[in-house]
């Protein structure tokens, strides 16, 4: 059990590293800490709808990843003696 623990624990940094990359790469609405951030990188994978359409997929599949790591290790916290 403290393995896979473990396992989850790495998962979520991981995870988590992804998904604040993936938010700071999106378009912003106003500019912001977006363009200051992700400006250079955005601008290739958002030149079309497409490439926005897939950046939002990839972060919503992170973001439900992540949410059920954060699951999981509150089972094993609550279950374990």
């Amino acid at each position: 059990m403290q393995a896979l623990e473990t396992i989850l624990w790495v998962l979520l940094v991981i995870t988590s590293l992804v998904l604040i990359g993936l938010v700071l790469i999106h378009r912003g609405r106003g500019g912001g800490i977006t363009d200051v951030f992700g400006g250079g990188i955005a601008s290739g994978i958002q030149s079309s709808a497409v490439g926005e359409r897939n950046l939002s997929r990839i972060t919503w599949a992170v973001a439900v990843l992540w949410g059920m790591i954060i699951i999981l290790l509150g089972l094993i916290a609550r279950f374990s003696g």
